[in-house]
């Protein structure tokens, strides 16, 4: 009986987003609302500090630096209908599943290393 119950809220996952890991820079598209009917679509471009999966409510925090330096932490679910799109500029290597500890540094100090990737010829 709990089986059927886990399956009827496990959706399926969204095919067409490509999969974030923790130390990418990425932009997010979301749709938020504007007023009663309108609606408007968002970018959101910054570093994965944190990535969660647990099944249905998998999610991720991206950290952003907005103006006069201040961080700003927003959290996302993986799942949702109001993500439009997902762009990844660049893989950071890193060796640690959550990043909070870019959240005490600031300019350069806050910058991680590029992941290589070799091709196999």
């Amino acid at each position: 009986m709990s089986d059927l119950l886990l399956k009827a809220f496990d959706k399926e996952k969204n095919s067409d987003l490509p999969e974030v890991s923790v130390g990418d820079s990425v932009t997010v598209y979301v749709r938020i609302n504007v007023g009663d009917k309108n609606e408007r679509v968002q970018m959101v471009r910054g570093t994965v500090i944190r990535k969660r999966n647990e099944g249905n409510n998998a999610n991720f925090t991206v950290r952003r630096i907005a103006s006069n330096g201040i961080g700003v932490e927003r959290t996302f679910l993986a799942n949702s209908p109001r993500i439009e799109k997902i762009e990844i500029q660049s893989h950071g290597h890193v060796r640690r599943a959550r990043l909070y500890f870019l959240r005490n540094r600031t300019g350069k100090a806050t910058r991680l290393r590029a992941k290589r990737t070799f091709d196999s010829r």
